[in-house]
């Protein structure tokens, strides 16, 4: 089948990010500083896209109850809160006191702080604390690719029928067809239990480093 998709140039990402609901001040900012104070590991935030997708997506779905998996400086939880209503809650579960620390002060700068509960800890082990329902309308799994699996398996059960998982990184950088490290090598044996998985209808978007969306049953 011939491809559709367009290689982004610098040039067409900017005017992309410019034509999706660009990112505010409060955006920006928190972008700026997380270069600034953490250059080594700005990579892991999301995208700007990412960042308008996932408030756009939040809103679509009309979810209440949301759940992320890797917060790190805050911009995806931002995004989520954001599209949730007032009475919103997200729970966001991390392991590092550093990064959420500048997360929390945007969430407060932001009036979503009061939507956001964070828990510190391994997410493995904090997951299982949730409620064994199907209680949840949205998640997103960000965090250290080796642990994609378990925090899925904790995930769909506690997911509504018509819920929607998000997972980033889904590509690798396209390393996806020649894994070059174990985290590479869990991204595409990931990819291929979601794909397997009968519990759920899932597509793989070409966003950033690949985000796929599984809706379940």
């Amino acid at each position: 089948m011939t491809s559709k998709s367009l290689p982004l140039t610098p040039e067409l990402h900017a005017y992309l990010v410019a034509h999706g609901s660009p990112p505010d001040e409060i955006i920006r900012d928190l972008a700026e500083e997380t270069r600034a104070v953490l250059p080594a590991h700005a990579e892991m935030q999301v995208a700007p896209e990412q960042a308008a997708f996932l408030t756009f997506l939040t809103r679509l779905l009309g979810a209440r109850q949301a759940v992320e998996v890797g917060t790190f400086t805050g911009l995806s939880s931002l995004a989520i809160a954001r599209g949730l209503p007032e009475d919103g809650r997200l729970t966001c579960f991390d392991i590092s006191e550093e990064f959420t620390g500048i997360a929390r002060s945007y969430w407060q700068r932001a009036g979503v702080a009061d939507r956001i509960e964070l828990r510190i800890g391994p997410a493995a082990e904090t997951l299982r604390e949730l409620p064994h329902e199907r209680y949840l309308d949205f998640a997103f799994i960000d965090a250290d690719k080796t642990g994609y699996p378990v925090y899925w398996a904790e995930l769909v059960p506690r997911m509504r029928p018509g819920a929607v998982i998000a997972v980033d990184n889904t590509l690798r950088g396209g390393r996806v067809l020649a894994p070059r490290d174990a985290a590479d090598r869990a991204i595409a044996a990931f990819n291929d239990e979601v794909l397997a998985d009968v519990r759920v209808d899932a597509v793989l978007l070409p966003l950033a480093d690949g985000v796929t969306l599984a809706r379940v049953h």
